[in-house]
């Protein structure tokens, strides 16, 4: 079982969401987080499919994100996250135990690719400083 549990939901689970997971999944092999940190990403209202513009942003950083499908994710599995970072959608209502945080972002879907890659830079850099940040206390 894994000693940290990272949540990141949005509403469609088709571009932010997606896109930190992504990332996390990147962080949490770079650091040789494998058996330590669990990665959990979904929607509240699952779209049918990644948008395409979150795809092709994320293939310019060599990271395949096409084959993912968007899922629902349980307010069980939320619950048993240790952070939970909804982007800027959600009407969570978790328990006190897990840390909620609102990273705000905009939607990317049917945005302009360089807006995309503006928003792909935060997710980034915010995935980033939570697994520095989540690495130091655990």
């Amino acid at each position: 079982m894994a000693e940290t549990t990272l949540g990141f939901v949005c509403v469609q689970n088709a571009g932010r969401s997606q896109m930190a997971a992504a990332f996390a999944r990147e962080e949490r092999a770079d650091r040789g987080l494998e058996t330590t940190v669990d990665i959990v990403s979904g929607g509240t209202e699952p779209a049918k499919q990644v948008h395409p513009e979150v795809v092709t942003a994320m293939a310019e950083l060599d990271i395949d994100i096409s084959d993912r499908d968007p899922r629902a994710v349980s307010t069980a599995e939320l619950n048993s996250c240790d952070v939970v970072a909804t982007m800027g959608c959600s009407t969570l209502e978790l328990d006190s135990s897990v840390e909620a945080r609102d990273w705000a972002l905009d939607d990317p879907h049917d945005q302009p690719l360089e807006t995309v890659r503006t928003i792909r830079s935060e997710v980034s850099r915010r995935v980033q400083a939570l697994f520095d940040e989540q690495v130091a206390t655990h």
